[in-house]
């Protein structure tokens, strides 16, 4: 199939490498990072593709999106608004990724960004302005919406309702 041809030719170099493999070892909503992050690639993919976007950015800032690890026990570290950053890092250190790359991996918690600034006693320490988080290109907002919807469907898993499944998010942000 040319679609799954071409999305491992953007990610093969990525999805192999032995820094990228270490995602396997961090759990993530019920699975790992290294499966969270192929699937917000793929989705990412799939959807610029269908919105004539740059796909091959989509897909790559899909993949590096979480790429952040060894470093969760710091509570700023694991921190919504500041996992962007690190992961943003990481992926300029270890694949050189472009500038618009970079945006889209630290722009990617926007969702999280606008639900706080609705209610800020989630997290109460943390001091945002949504709009110092919003997307800067397509491949951004959809990357965004990407990592939004796998979240959803990997917690939902569990065979718990959709709305279920968003109350359990927003009980955990307000919690943390």
């Amino acid at each position: 199939m040319k679609i799954n041809k071409e999305y491992k030719e953007f990610t093969k170099n990525i999805i192999e490498d032995e820094h990228f493999q270490a995602l396997k070892e961090d759990n993530h909503h019920g699975t790992n990072r290294f499966e969270h992050c192929k699937r917000v690639s793929y989705l990412s993919y799939l959807l610029t593709k269908m919105l004539k976007g740059k796909e091959e950015e989509a897909a790559v800032a899909g993949l590096l999106h979480d790429f952040f690890y060894g470093e969760t026990n710091s509570k700023v570290a694991i921190s919504y608004l500041n996992h962007p950053k690190m992961s943003a890092k990481n992926a300029k250190k270890y694949f050189n990724i472009n500038d618009n790359e970079t945006k889209i991996i630290e722009t990617h918690m926007y969702h999280y960004a606008l639900v706080k600034s609705i209610f800020p006693f989630i997290n109460k320490d943390e001091k945002i302005k949504s709009k110092n988080y919003r997307p800067t290109s397509k491949e951004g907002f959809i990357v965004c919406l990407s990592d939004l919807l796998v979240s959803i469907f990997e917690v939902g898993r569990y065979k718990i309702k959709y709305d279920t499944c968003l109350y359990i998010l927003f009980l955990m942000n307000i919690i943390k």
